[in-house]
C-alpha cells in the first residue's frame, strides 16, 4: 500500500513529495537534489559544469532503494523524502553572509554558496526525524572532498550508531558493494563556528571537507535515531567491465541488504 501526499515547507515555493509505504516498521530514506546544482547561470567554468547533471545521483539512489524495498515487499513503513530547489540566479538567490533559519530553528550563516545542498538536506533530515523512525538513511552527491579522500569508486559512509554501521558494512561485503566508514570527528565541529549565527554552512578550511559536511548534517538528526549518510559520487567517469560509463549505484545494494537482514524477520 503506497500513500502519497504533498507537503509544503516554509521556504519552499513548490510543495515537496512525501511517499509513505506500508504501516509497520518505519525507515526514512532521503536525498538532497538541488536542481542541477548550478550556482546560477554558468558561474563555474564550462568544464566545471559539464557533469553537474550527475548531482542528482543521490536522488536516484534514494528512489532506487525505495523501489527495491517496495518491490521486495519488506515489512517496513517507508518515507522517501527528496528535497529539491531551483538553484539559479534571481533576487531570492542566497548570498555570502546571509543568515538562514532552518526548520529545526538553528541559524546558519552562508559563508559558501557552493555548500548549498546541505542546507535543504538539513531541513529534510529534521523533517525525517519528526516521524520518529527506527533509522534514517540519506544519499547525497555532497562534496568533492569525498572523492579526494577515497576516489570515485569508494563512497564514504558516516553513521552515528555502531550497530547500523556494522550492519551496513556486512551488507557491503555480502553484495560486493564496497563502502568505507568515515569518522564523525566531533573536534571538527569548531570549523563551523560563526560569530553571528549558530554555525556556518561550510567548514571554511581545505581540510576534512566530507567530514565537516557530515558533521553539519548531524546537527539536524535527533541523537537517539540511528542515521547513516552516504556522500556518493553516483557516476562512472569511464567504462569498466560490467560497469558502463554514466550513472552508477554506490552503497545501494549494501543498504538494501542491511534493511532486508534487519526487517525481513519482523
Amino acid at each position: 500500500l503506497v500513500h502519497k501526499s504533498e507537503i509544503g515547507w516554509s521556504r519552499a515555493r513548490d510543495p515537496q513529495r512525501d511517499l509513505t509505504v506500508g504501516q509497520e516498521v518505519e525507515v526514512t530514506v532521503l536525498k538532497v537534489q538541488p536542481s542541477r546544482n548550478r550556482l546560477g547561470l554558468s558561474m563555474k567554468s564550462g568544464k566545471g559544469m559539464a557533469l553537474m547533471k550527475k548531482d542528482m545521483g543521490g536522488a536516484a539512489h534514494a528512489i532506487a532503494l525505495a523501489r527495491v524495498v517496495m518491490e521486495s515487499r519488506l515489512p517496513v513503513r517507508l518515507h522517501l523524502l527528496i528535497p529539491t530547489v531551483e538553484n539559479s540566479v534571481d533576487s531570492n538567490a542566497i548570498r555570502p553572509s546571509d543568515i538562514i533559519k532552518s526548520r529545526k530553528g538553528l541559524t546558519v550563516e552562508v559563508d559558501n554558496t557552493d555548500a548549498e545542498g546541505r542546507l535543504i538536506l538539513g531541513d529534510a533530515l529534521t523533517k525525517a526525524g519528526e516521524s520518529d523512525p527506527e533509522l534514517i538513511i540519506d544519499y547525497a552527491t555532497l562534496t568533492g572532498a569525498a572523492r579526494v579522500a577515497l576516489g570515485p569508486d569508494l563512497p564514504p559512509m558516516f553513521a552515528n550508531d555502531d550497530d547500523l554501521a556494522k550492519d551496513l558494512e556486512e551488507g557491503a561485503k555480502q553484495e560486493s558493494d564496497p563502502i568505507w566508514r568515515m569518522p564523525l570527528w566531533s573536534d571538527y565541529n569548531s570549523m563551523h563556528k560563526s560569530t553571528i549565527a549558530d554555525m556556518v554552512n561550510s567548514g571554511g578550511s581545505p581540510f576534512a571537507g566530507c567530514i565537516t559536511a557530515a558533521l553539519f548534517l548531524q546537527r539536524f538528526v535527533p541523537s537517539e535515531i540511528p542515521w547513516a549518510h552516504f556522500d556518493t559520487f553516483g557516476w562512472m567517469p569511464s567504462a569498466k567491465p560490467g560497469r558502463p560509463k554514466g550513472g552508477e549505484a554506490y552503497g545501494l545494494r549494501a543498504a538494501f541488504a542491511m534493511l532486508e537482514q534487519r526487517f525481513t524477520a519482523k
